[in-house]
């Protein structure tokens, strides 16, 4: 299985806050929908970095209360893994186990056209190994 599947099963959809976004509206744009982490996009729609969950935690421990008054691009991991939607399912685990990071924009001729989560990846690899061995017990099944 590869990212493709992924977003054709996921959709395409992509949270993104500008890179002066405070970090307070970036905490409520992840709580609302319920998401780990949020790309940083200019006013063309240019992928500039994401922030996580984690980089809030790690912001308010050394920072406190002022992290909220930060902006996205003063918190943002602007260094990015990404893949092209080619990638499967296993090198896009093994990156992101690799890199210690839980989300991967996917890009395509140098145009964003999704973000997969290590959630979405191990799901599909769930899904295909399921998948797998019931086409194995059909196959036993109707050989005996």
């Amino acid at each position: 299985m590869t990212v493709a599947a992924i977003l054709r099963h996921k959709g395409t959809d992509i949270a993104a806050v500008a890179p002066t976004a405070r970090i307070s509206e970036v905490t409520t744009a992840l709580a609302e929908r319920r998401i780990g982490a949020v790309l940083v996009r200019d006013a063309a729609g240019q992928l500039l970095g994401i922030v996580s969950e984690r980089d809030i935690v790690r912001c308010l421990a050394r920072s406190g209360a002022a992290c909220l008054e930060m902006t996205a691009a003063q918190l943002m991991t602007s260094q990015l893994h990404t893949v092209p939607s080619a990638t499967s399912t296993s090198e896009a685990l093994a990156l992101m186990t690799s890199s210690r990071i839980r989300h991967l924009p996917v890009i395509e001729g140098g145009q964003l056209v999704g973000l997969v989560s290590i959630g979405d990846v191990v799901k599909a690899q769930l899904d295909d190994q399921a998948h797998e061995v019931d086409s194995l017990r059909a196959y036993v099944a109707g050989s005996v």
